[in-house]
């Protein structure tokens, strides 16, 4: 769902304290929407703006105080979706012959 290998995400939760997915008895975790959306927000502030871990913990630290941190994790997560669809629809467009635009 996220693009992530599970170590990564398992090294991300050890290095932010919120993201503590419950587990269920078997032991797997299971992550609720809220989460996702700060895995992919911790994804874009690391991957896309090129922050440090310690930069990203920060970032989400100032969001949490500026009581924006909801809106920017969801935000985080349709811009991933965006990014996503826009990939299928150009490997789609390579399928059907056509060549995709670049902008």
């Amino acid at each position: 769902m996220t693009g992530l290998k599970p170590h990564v995400c398992r090294y991300w939760e050890s290095q932010f304290r919120f993201l503590s997915p419950a587990k269920n008895r078997s032991g797997n975790r299971v992550y609720q929407r809220r989460e996702v959306e700060l895995i992919m927000l911790v994804k874009h502030l690391l991957y896309a703006e090129k922050y440090t871990i310690e930069g990203a913990r920060q970032k989400v630290d100032e969001h949490r105080k500026g009581g924006d941190l909801k809106a920017v994790a969801r935000g985080a997560l349709a811009v991933e979706e965006l990014e996503s669809l826009e990939q299928d629809l150009k490997e789609l467009l390579t399928l059907l012959g056509a060549s995709p635009r670049a902008d």
